[in-house]
């Protein structure tokens, strides 16, 4: 894998480790989080953050624990960072940092104090909400460690304050059950109880929601190092809480072990690739349904759009084709009116997406191609055709084929965003794309030609797709190309004179990157034109992928900053989206044309940001800094995609 280690320089510098992030996760959508620094940036940032009964249903557990070090001489050094209601950031043990490195994806801080150096390991067991955090003596001594266990009971999503109950601790061997939710143990366990007051969350501040909160110091663990090589070790899980983890040091380990194997499973051909196979490992995760997709930590669930243009780069990159079977035949059973779930992070199940539903008839056809597994795509073709027969006749949010030219439009009532430009700001769609949207009809053209095929695989007559394939095909080469010397990006969009379902119409033809999929896609409707592609690329490309609006365009936001309604009005005016270079090298490729430098950028992202990992957007205007999630599954995927395909 990559080396992603940082030096006094960047540790001691708030500004550059709070704003660098790790990220270690336990299989099932829980995980740890935090910064290089140590500072809790994040309302989400935590040690413990655990999965309810679906992976976006979070609760923050024990927020951090801070260390203290008594030195020979007695001063008692603190290592911990926090930043307070005031402004003031203390203590600032950030400063004393001499390295930081995420190795084998595990992070792991070196503080110096003179001779005493002093090393902590954090790592999570899969397959259970669990935390090890390791410390060890490697050089000076002999100290104490004192550890401070600062805890919540929270949705990740809100914050807990000191004008409501406490949190209930009950005695427990080796440390404390804290509202009957998880548990801590380690050494010398000594309950405090009491409130620390106005915690900030500098990157909540930032986007525009309440930075503060309230957490419980619950108690300290302590221990002695005496010699080089001593270890002081804390454990903190949720579930069985009678049922005691293996020793930290082993959870370490063993989490190792596992890390090393999932990168060798998936056969990396240089350390990016590695990196990237380790990455795409933390959105993989086991919900009571079987696999599935983390879409983005910290905050995301999962979201089939998300899942399916993840998937070829999740799974069939990574070696984990069989669990991608599993995911694959477990979404065919949410299919409703033709229809693919869309999310349950809302706390219901929804089908509410025109463009997820194409997505999965991509995921299996491309498992079936990849893998040559016939047997999946035979048990699935019923449900496909549904699919197919239910567009035809017309399904929800007037999602249908029109019989005037057999491609696929969509006009749902004015408060809904049915593709992946589904940002609304007060219930109102920002960009709503009613009508014929173009990468909505390259999927459907090249949906229609995939299942013709595995139709034909499983030795049965597809003439009745390959008629409606080559009819949306010839409308879409004949709608789609727009004077200004690129694609319309919506055909047959409502007038906007005209209210929703008015007589007039307009053809969109505003410069966006959903258009690439007419040329990248296996059964693109377009052969990809070469001074067409280096047009769009010219207004659209960034180090970091395409803009999602040229800045040119009216509309156009450089800055995916502020509040709620100023970040969800920039999400699809210009703010880039690193997942849409799978696309683009996609394009380039078949129009013969050179890739290897489109991806430069975000390969030098991985040490950016979410480390090892690819962040979700980043602003549309120079310098192009991250936003949205630092660790995004399809952001992930796509990248590693677009390298195994040069292969």
């Amino acid at each position: 894998m990559i080396d992603i280690r940082f030096g006094p320089q960047v540790c001691g510098d708030l500004s550059a480790s709070a704003g660098r992030e790790w990220l270690v996760t336990d299989g099932r959508g829980g995980y740890a989080m935090g910064t290089v620094a140590g500072l809790r940036t994040r309302r989400y940032h935590g040690l413990l953050v655990v999965a309810g009964e679906t992976p976006a249903s979070r609760k923050v557990g024990l927020a951090g624990l801070d260390p203290a070090v008594t030195l020979p001489s007695g001063r008692q050094v603190r290592l911990g960072a926090h930043e307070w209601s005031s402004g003031v950031v203390d203590p600032r043990g950030f400063e004393l940092l001499e390295r930081f490195d995420l190795a084998d994806g595990l992070p792991r801080w070196r503080w110096r104090i003179g001779e005493v150096v002093i090393e902590r390991e954090i790592a999570m067991t899969y397959g259970r909400s669990c935390v090890a955090v390791v410390h060890r003596l490697v050089s000076g001594g002999p100290v104490r460690l004192d550890l401070a266990a600062a805890c919540t009971w929270r949705d990740a999503h809100g914050e807990r304050r000191a004008d409501g109950p406490a949190p209930r601790l009950e005695p427990a061997a080796g440390g404390a059950v804290v509202d009957g939710a998880f548990r801590l143990a380690g050494p010398d366990w000594t309950p405090e109880g009491q409130w620390w007051h106005g915690v900030r969350h500098r990157e909540e501040a930032a986007r525009g929601l309440h930075p503060d909160e309230d957490l419980w110091y619950a108690g300290r663990f302590s221990g002695a190092l005496d010699e080089p090589g001593a270890t002081v070790t804390v454990l903190a899980w949720a579930d069985d809480l009678a049922e005691e983890p293996p020793p930290a040091t082993a959870v370490v380990e063993a989490a190792r072990r596992r890390h090393r194997a999932v990168v060798a499973a998936a056969k990396p051909d240089d350390a990016v690739e590695a990196t990237l196979a380790l990455a795409a490992d933390a959105f993989v995760v086991r919900a009571a349904t079987g696999p599935d997709v983390v879409a983005g930590y910290p905050w995301f669930g999962a979201w089939s759009r998300d899942t399916m243009i993840s998937y070829e780069g999740l799974f069939l990159c990574t070696g984990r084709a069989d669990e991608g079977r599993d995911l694959l035949r477990a979404y065919a059973g949410t299919l409703s009116e033709g229809m693919l779930a869309n999310t349950a992070d809302t706390g219901r199940v929804e089908h509410n997406t025109v463009d997820g539903t194409l997505w999965f008839l991509h995921a299996v056809n491309r498992h079936v191609t990849v893998t040559g597994d016939t047997d999946l795509g035979d048990e699935l073709l019923p449900a496909l055709h549904a699919v197919v027969e239910a567009h035809v006749a017309g399904t929800r949010y007037g999602i249908g084929v029109d019989p005037a030219d057999g491609l696929l439009t969509q006009g749902g009532p004015p408060d809904v965003a049915l593709t992946w430009m589904d940002a609304r700001v007060y219930g109102v769609p920002v960009t709503p794309r009613t009508g014929k949207p173009v990468e909505v009809n390259a999927l459907w053209v090249n949906g229609l030609a995939g299942l013709a095929e595995l139709t034909e695989l499983a030795g049965r007559d597809a003439g009745a797709l390959w008629d409606l394939h080559s009819r949306a095909t010839t409308s879409f080469r004949s709608r789609f190309p727009a004077p200004a010397g690129w694609l319309h990006d919506v055909v047959d969009a409502p007038a906007p004179a005209y209210p929703l379902g008015g007589a007039a119409h307009h053809d969109d033809d505003l410069l966006r990157p959903n258009q690439l999929l007419a040329w990248s896609l296996p059964y693109a409707p377009l052969e990809p034109d070469e001074a067409t592609l280096r047009r769009v690329a010219e207004a659209l490309l960034t180090p970091l992928g395409p803009r999602s609006l040229a800045p040119d365009s009216p509309g156009f936001v450089g800055r995916h900053r502020g509040g709620p309604a100023e970040r969800d009005s920039a999400y699809h005016q210009g703010t880039v989206w690193p997942w849409l270079t799978g696309p683009l090298v996609d394009a380039y490729r078949r129009a013969g044309l050179h890739t290897d430098d489109l991806l430069v950028g975000l390969e030098g992202h991985l040490t950016e940001v979410g480390l090892g990992s690819v962040s979700e957007t980043a602003d549309g205007a120079a310098p192009h800094a991250a936003t949205g999630c630092p660790f995004q599954a399809w952001s992930v995927a796509e990248l590693l995609r677009a390298r195994r395909a040069r292969r």
